[in-house]
């Protein structure tokens, strides 16, 4: 669990709903599902998601030190260190706003589909446990019931 919300906003090309973002300047915590990569590997992975050719390993120092580090003004650009597991940093990116700067939007069954099956595997949760979470995420809530997600949850199997 980090120290922060996860939030829905803007639309993903891929998903055709709102995208996953972390506030870690806002209360509450986030459920995070974390994998050990090495430094090349992370910026491999960072580079795909603000659309930047892989290969170049990213420059952590900034990150590290300070917690945060904006590699520009898009989606997925920030660099996030909210603590560290088992002596590894923990380094996530999102966007450089607070969840409160821009306008939510509720993401797709299948882009729930996908976290809820992350959140199952990391933290062992019932199906009812991760919609109840997702379905009250900033974005998701209003337009998705725990009811609803529990549905497209169910629907994976």
């Amino acid at each position: 669990m980090l120290p922060g919300e996860l939030y829905f906003a803007l639309e993903s090309q891929a998903w055709t709903g709102g995208m996953a973002f972390y506030d870690p300047s806002s209360d509450g915590q986030t459920a995070a599902r974390a994998y050990l990569v090495t430094a090349e590997q992370f910026s491999d992975i960072a580079a795909q998601e603000m659309y930047r050719e892989p290969g170049a390993t990213l420059d952590l120092t900034k990150v590290l030190a300070t917690g945060r580090s904006e590699m520009g003004t898009g989606r997925y650009e920030t660099l996030v260190c909210p603590g560290y597991l088992d002596g590894y940093p923990v380094l996530t990116f999102t966007a450089p706003w607070r969840m409160r700067d821009v306008h939510w939007n509720a993401p797709a069954a299948t882009y729930l589909r996908h976290l809820g099956s992350g959140l199952g595997e990391a933290h062992g949760w019932s199906v009812k446990r991760i919609a109840e979470y997702l379905a009250t995420r900033p974005g998701a809530a209003g337009h998705w019931t725990v009811e609803a997600v529990v549905s497209v949850l169910k629907a994976r199997d």
